[in-house]
């Protein structure tokens, strides 16, 4: 019997962890960077924690996985790291500590859909969540860490695309003129726009639709009903970004694809080679009542997400490397069981430094043990004969200048220490 991995899952293989690695502390010391600390939440939420009554995105009615316990409690694996953020954020009482909140989380997500190039079922995302301000400046920011986030890492005519919902009042004035204008037009719709007309006609507008995009070409936008406190808030923003010279365009059909965003909402493009026109690598925006939602405080928020196989796939097709390659410190080439006894000694107090280090362990002979350091790309090599270990020395080869020296025995750790450290200036 043979046995895969899930459908829409992957193996993340140790020829490929370093990227990801690499990747999560390039986003650690970003977020650092901006005094954000990190947040771990389950990778399951009870049910209603997900399933809001006000959320009728198709993220969480359609792509969810949903299972019981054993106590029979209905359980959801998060589709997204937000409601689990807010989650805890309110469990553990976090809007009583003075000023703003701000988070950021690394984790996995899980969404049932069709699997493609940079969708799984199980996917890996980073993000952040500011809690506690309302001010345009928090706004500003957060899209700042975002667009720099994209930028530092080298990708190219990196840019913003930002609009506004506006806040609740203009929101509601917006959706009752979109479903005025659409109503006519329902037998014409998308099956799932049919839909999304009774429930959350805004999502339309993010519809891929052919016949939705004809019928939405003279619809009425968002930023039409803004009311005065709304533009305000969004010119205060876009005002912000330009004094940073975020480079941004007004997307007045901006969307995003969760129910409870307001004001402000924002994506990060970059031009990816082979992404054509899907060139969006992530996004997010404000939301004002999703904090109250889940048993807190009238508390505003904001945020957003990135997807890091997308990112990586990005990088990759771009040529830019990350990660440094890994290679091995020291490899310890052995002969007989006296040498190994002495290289695993030997081995134990390299390692205890952090040194790095490795030998055979299949008794192999010496060009076989020396094919081996070589494919681990070893910075050294330690050889132990008959003759060093009858007169404690060993003998220490550069792998990159092919010097090779007879050093005493105890002088190895040192040494290694010493030219390691200055192989790294």
């Amino acid at each position: 019997m043979s046995y895969y991995k899930v459908k829409g899952t992957y193996d993340v293989l140790p020829s490929e962890a370093n990227h990801w690695i690499a990747l999560e502390n390039y986003v650690r010391k970003l977020f650092k960077t901006y005094n954000y600390g990190e947040i771990r939440t389950p990778i399951m939420e009870y049910a209603q924690v997900i399933h809001r009554e006000t959320e009728l995105s198709d993220m969480v009615t359609k792509e969810t996985y949903n299972f019981k316990d054993k106590a029979n409690r209905d359980l959801t694996l998060r589709p997204e790291g937000t409601a689990g953020v807010i989650r805890s954020y309110v469990e553990n009482k976090l809007y009583a500590t003075p000023g703003v909140t701000k988070l950021y989380y690394i984790g996995p997500n899980f969404r049932y859909e069709r699997p493609q190039r940079g969708r799984f079922r199980q996917f890996m995302q980073f993000g952040c969540e500011v809690l506690g301000s309302n001010e345009p400046t928090i706004d500003a920011e957060v899209i700042e860490l975002a667009y720099q986030t994209i930028y530092q890492l080298g990708l190219k005519q990196v840019s913003v695309q930002v609009n506004s919902l506006g806040d609740d009042a203009s929101k509601a004035a917006y959706r009752k003129a979109l479903v005025e204008y659409l109503t006519p037009f329902k037998d014409q719709l998308s099956k799932d726009s049919k839909i999304r007309l009774e429930q959350n006609p805004l999502r339309i507008l993010d519809s891929k639709a052919s016949e939705d995009i004809e019928i939405l070409k003279n619809a009425p936008l968002p930023q039409d009903y803004l009311n005065e406190a709304s533009k305000k808030h969004f010119e205060a923003v876009l005002s912000l970004l330009d004094s940073m010279h975020i480079p941004y365009e007004v997307n007045k059909k901006l969307v995003r694809g969760l129910d409870y965003y307001a004001h402000t909402v924002f994506e990060i493009h970059a031009t990816i080679k082979g992404f054509g026109a899907q060139n969006a690598l992530g996004g997010g925006g404000r939301y004002q009542n999703l904090v109250k939602e889940l048993g807190g405080p009238d508390t505003p928020g904001i945020g957003y997400a990135f997807g890091m196989e997308r990112l990586l796939d990005a990088l990759n097709q771009e040529g830019i490397e990350l990660a440094d390659q890994a290679t091995m410190d020291v490899y310890f080439i052995t002969f007989d069981d006296a040498s190994k006894n002495q290289a695993m000694k030997l081995q134990h107090q390299l390692r205890t430094q952090f040194i790095s280090s490795d030998m055979d362990h299949l008794a192999r002979g010496f060009k076989q043990q020396l094919k081996e350091a070589l494919r681990y790309e070893a910075k050294y090599l330690v050889i132990i004969g008959e003759d060093e270990l009858k007169n404690n020395i060993i003998q220490l080869k550069n792998t990159k200048t092919e010097i090779q020296e007879v050093i005493s025995t105890d002088k190895l750790l040192d040494t290694l220490k010493e030219r390691l450290n200055h192989d790294k200036i």
